[in-house]
């Protein structure tokens, strides 16, 4: 279709699905419909760390426990943290001295110390 030639009287020109025009009757158009309505929804998550408090406010239990729990929450994990460090440091300690103990059980004690190093994990044994 030219763009220069005229529109022809009670004719509309409209651009088709496929990107051409034509020209069309006015009264033959459908009525233009409204886009459809967006809803935007906005959805919040309670950060993992307050759902405890969040459901005690939701019991009627006071703002005291809520501020306790929140305080001596990080603190307990801290404190459990702090417990478990220093086990696995007892734990490796132990270890390393066990070894030193029978490194110089067999270093100084000839070949007594070296019977008594080899008949040790053999005693641990079930016959």
């Amino acid at each position: 279709m030219d763009p220069n030639l005229p529109v022809p009287r009670a004719l509309t020109v409209v651009q088709l699905p496929d990107g051409t025009y034509s020209y069309a009757d006015p009264t033959s158009l459908p009525a233009l419909q409204a886009p459809p309505q967006q809803i935007v929804q906005h959805i919040h998550h309670a950060p993992p760390d307050r759902t405890v408090q969040r459901l005690a406010l939701g019991s009627g239990i006071g703002a005291g426990t809520v501020a306790a729990g929140v305080y001596f929450g990080p603190l307990l994990v801290g404190v459990l943290t702090a417990i478990a460090a220093n086990l696995a440091l007892l734990a490796f300690l132990a270890a390393v001295m066990a070894w030193g103990v029978v490194t110089v059980v067999r270093s100084v004690g000839g070949s007594e110390g070296k019977a008594v190093s080899k008949a040790v994990p053999r005693g641990r044994r079930r016959r």
